[in-house]
């Protein structure tokens, strides 16, 4: 229990009880601070200056020892900075607080360096108008991304205590997202868990490594869902999120996704393969233009009205042609 904490609407104040166990800063006000914070946005607020320990500004991994006074400066979030565009929206359910909507690939999710137009949050600011800004001025409404080139279903928020709830249940691992992929090579394990720290590579700072340097806790669980001659395809769990995540565990096992340019689903793979496979991994490389990667089922509680939801999206046109292929050619 809190000492002492005092609520205003821009501003709170958190006397830590002494004899604690030291914590750090972050984790700290994630249980303890205001229910609102979601520790994510704490690290937001400690790296932006609008967090104190007695009275001066220090890192999110600050060691809290009790008897400090912290204090959280919460500013109004800036409006967007998106344009609305009137881009075509794949809606699978919409109501007053949130939307499912189901990501074409080779959408980007939200604008960044050198994608500025033409994303998901172009889009949506467009169609819904008003959209959680807790995300950030450029990520309206954005609780959770999918990369450009993978499709499927991704919920987004159109009122802060939405995304609010939602970020908590991401974070609680309570948001249950379940992927269809096609990778090369065959799993030696029917069903599995891969438990593998992801980082930044330091080679290509656009690219995320298995590494134990300034990397984060990553969980994906699997299942062989059906195999062929030189393929599997899997149902993928997301325990965590990070960037990359089930592109960069699989290709660290040397089973990289189908497709995938960036992490060696394309002619790398293929260029150890026997001729026979060689030419069945050609023939599906010209229909399938990116990573075989699909986000099939997400489920979550509504947190508005606690009831549980389930949205289901099909296989894509191009991942579906694949499939056709290789069952009938691939076994």
């Amino acid at each position: 229990m809190l000492s002492d904490q005092e609520n205003t609407a821009e501003h709170v104040t958190i006397t830590v009880p002494t004899g604690i166990k030291p914590d750090r800063l972050d984790r700290y006000l994630a249980e303890h601070g205001p229910a609102n914070l979601t520790r994510s946005r704490i690290q937001k607020l400690v790296e932006q200056g609008h967090v104190t320990v007695d009275g001066a500004s220090v890192p999110k991994k600050h060691q809290l020892g009790g008897g400090e006074v912290i204090r959280i400066h919460i500013p109004h979030p800036e409006p967007s900075t998106v344009e609305p565009e009137a881009l075509e929206l794949d809606i699978v359910y919409e109501d007053d607080h949130l939307a499912v909507i189901n990501k074409p690939a080779g959408m980007v999710t939200h604008p960044a360096a050198g994608n500025r137009t033409g994303t998901l949050a172009n889009a949506l600011v467009h169609h819904f108008r008003e959209m959680s800004q807790l995300a950030g001025s450029d990520r309206p409404g954005i609780v959770h991304r999918l990369d450009k080139n993978t499709s499927g279903l991704l919920v987004v928020a159109r009122t802060d205590l939405a995304y609010q709830h939602l970020q908590q249940a991401l974070q609680r691992r309570e948001v249950k997202r379940t992927y269809s992929a096609i990778i090369c090579g065959h799993m030696k394990d029917h069903e599995g868990r891969i438990e593998a720290p992801i980082g930044r590579s330091k080679r290509n700072r656009q690219k995320m490594v298995v590494t134990d340097i300034n990397s984060r806790e990553a969980i994906t669980d699997y299942r062989v869902t059906e195999r062929f001659r030189t393929y599997d395809l899997l149902e993928v769990h997301l325990q965590t999120g990070r960037t990359h995540q089930i592109r960069v565990h699989f290709a660290h096992l040397g089973h990289p996704v189908l497709g995938d340019p960036e992490y060696g689903g394309r002619n790398k793979w293929h260029r150890g393969a026997f001729a026979p496979e060689r030419e069945l991994g050609r023939k599906l490389l010209s229909i399938l233009s990116r990573q075989a990667l699909h986000a099939a089922r997400l489920e979550f509680i509504h947190p508005h009205t606690q009831q549980p939801l389930a949205f289901q999206a099909p296989i894509p046109d191009d991942m579906a042609q694949v499939l056709t292929i290789l069952r009938n050619e691939g076994y």
